[in-house]
Order: C-alpha cells, then sequence, then structure tokens
C-alpha cells in the first residue's frame, strides 16, 4: 500500500483532520510515515477511523511517532506500563481530565503528543473538544503578542485538585505517593518542528505567571483562557470502537464533553516524550 492509498478530510478550518487508507496493524512505509507526520503537523490532530489495536500494535504505531513515556501518576497496563486507562464508568458523574487542557504542562519536559484509542464508547456523546494554540496565538493584537513574549507561566500538577477530576482520583489509587510536580514555561512556546508560535498556559495547570502573584495574574489569564477555547479555533472529534487520535500536545488544547452519564466509556492512552519548551 503505498504513500497515495492515504485519504485526508479537514475537520475545521484552523485544526484537525480525519486520515483514513490507513491500516495501522500492519507496519508503515517509511513514505507513509513521513506523509503522516507531516498531516498531523499542519492539523494538529489527526483522527483514524477503525483502528482495532491489540495493545501491541498501539504501541508499536505511537513508537514510529515518538517515545512512548510513563504518565506521572496513573499505572500503566500490566505488561504495558505507557498504556494507561482512561475510563468513566457507568454510576460516575466526574471524568477524566475534565477541563480544558494541554496534558502535563507542570512537567519540566511536556509530552510531544498524546495518543487515544476508543476501546467502548456510550451510546450518545463523550466527544472530545480540540483548539488550535497556534491559531488562538495568531489571533492576538501585536500589542498583546508582544507583552506575552516577555513572560512565563507557573504551572503545578497540584491546581487540578481544586476541581477534583476523576483524574485525581485514580491518581490517588494508583500510585503510593502523590508528588507534586511544578515547572515554569514560556507563556508563548515556539514549536520546534513548524517554528511556529502557540499559547502555552491552561486553565488546569498555570497558576500564575512569573514574577506576578495569583491576583496579578488572574485577570489576563481569565482573558487568554476564553480567547484560547474560541469555537473558530476549535474542532470536534466523535469517537468510535476504534477510533484513533493523534494531537501536538506544543500547540493544542483538549476537552473532553461530560455528556454521557450512566454509560462507560473506556480508551487506551500514550504520551510521547517531548522536550523542554523553547521561548520565542
Amino acid at each position: 500500500m503505498g504513500k497515495s492509498a492515504m485519504e485526508i478530510r479537514r475537520l475545521a478550518g484552523a485544526i484537525g483532520a480525519e486520515v483514513t487508507g490507513l491500516d495501522l496493524r500492519r507496519p508503515l512505509a517509511a513514505a507513509q510515515t513521513a506523509e503522516l507526520r507531516r498531516v498531523w503537523l499542519e492539523h494538529g490532530v489527526i483522527v483514524l477511523p477503525g483502528q482495532m489495536l491489540s495493545s501491541d500494535e498501539f504501541m508499536a504505531f505511537a513508537a514510529t511517532i515518538g517515545t512512548p513515556v510513563e504518565y506521572p501518576f496513573v499505572k500503566g497496563l500490566d505488561g504495558w506500563p505507557t498504556i494507561i486507562e482512561v475510563k468513566k464508568l457507568e454510576h460516575e458523574r466526574v471524568n477524566f481530565g475534565g477541563v480544558w487542557h494541554s496534558d502535563t504542562a507542570y512537567l519540566e519536559q511536556p509530552p510531544m503528543a498524546t495518543l487515544l484509542l476508543a476501546r467502548e464508547v456510550p451510546p450518545h456523546g463523550g466527544d472530545t473538544l480540540f483548539a488550535s494554540q497556534t491559531a488562538a496565538y495568531e489571533a492576538l493584537s501585536e500589542g498583546m503578542q508582544r507583552l506575552l513574549a516577555g513572560l512565563r507561566c507557573v504551572n503545578s500538577s497540584a491546581k487540578a485538585d481544586t476541581s477534583r477530576t476523576r483524574e485525581d482520583r485514580i491518581a490517588e489509587a494508583g500510585r503510593s505517593e502523590r508528588r507534586v510536580y511544578g515547572a515554569e514555561h514560556p507563556a508563548v512556546r515556539l514549536h520546534p518542528e513548524t517554528g511556529r508560535r502557540a499559547l502555552y498556559m491552561n486553565v488546569a495547570h498555570t497558576v500564575q505567571f512569573a514574577g506576578l502573584t495569583e491576583e496579578e495574574s488572574a485577570p489576563l489569564l481569565r482573558f487568554l483562557h476564553e480567547h484560547q477555547r474560541k469555537e473558530e479555533f476549535t474542532c470536534r472529534v466523535r469517537w468510535a470502537p476504534g477510533t484513533l487520535a493523534l494531537w501536538d500536545n506544543r500547540s493544542t488544547q483538549h476537552y473532553p464533553i461530560n455528556d454521557y452519564h450512566g454509560f462507560r466509556r473506556v480508551m487506551h492512552r500514550i504520551t510521547l516524550a517531548g522536550d523542554v519548551p523553547r521561548a520565542v
């Protein structure tokens, strides 16, 4: 199967593409892998439906994109420590990571990317929204861009405790000790592969700007968090068993919608090692 078998359909104007014509149960040719990476970098998130992968096959594909790493809080599956289960059960009301965020921005080296593979989905609901932080940055005024270029964000894993997401409860059960992670990153980061700029703060992890108090930081962060998720920067992914999404954690945020109470949703997730975010 050659590169020409890949078909690409944009999901929205600013972000997202669906990719069909690939069977990830088999190793991709070098040309296919290179083209898939190009599409992913261009669109921020790609969705590949119908990928009924075993854990070994899921890991093998992830390794063609980057280096799988263990999630800092949640224990991986038996035999696959870098695959974690993301689930909400029928009786639960709170979902995993149910707030707009980029993954683990409180680490010194946040993940480059995340892969999520749907195993079980509810009969309705449970979609995920994605937002381009590149588009969000480019839509700001020149004055705001100049202001943000000199700022750094203080991020902490403890901030999520205030919302008590399902992720927090899993973390407490999954590890014997709950460590608090913290890191400072530029408010605008330079993408190491595309060279484009993206906003890099999020409501789940960003506490304040370095050198400012939380109270002083709050008005600007409030404006930015509202701006980051404007509809024109977003796309919506609807899941089915075997749907695989790959998103660029360096330039996107995501939000899992919690609108399927009484039903079960089970996903498998792999995160890929990243680098230290660079300032503009």
